[in-house]
């Protein structure tokens, strides 16, 4: 074994945060990905209907 450094570089060891997590906002705080739906035909937005249709609006 040798003795001579190591030439590959070294990654810093993860820092210990202690902000508050609830000053951040969180995905859920967003209007992203609530509903969106890319668009499709109108055979598949009419079976996607008729599959989540309630049971009384028959």
């Amino acid at each position: 074994m040798s003795n001579a450094p190591d030439p590959r570089p070294r990654r810093p060891k993860p820092a210990l945060v202690f902000d508050d997590p609830m000053d951040q906002q969180s995905s859920d705080d967003t209007d992203r990905g609530w509903g969106e739906r890319p668009s499709g035909d109108s055979a598949a937005d009419l079976k996607r209907f008729l599959d989540e249709k309630p049971p009384h609006h028959l």
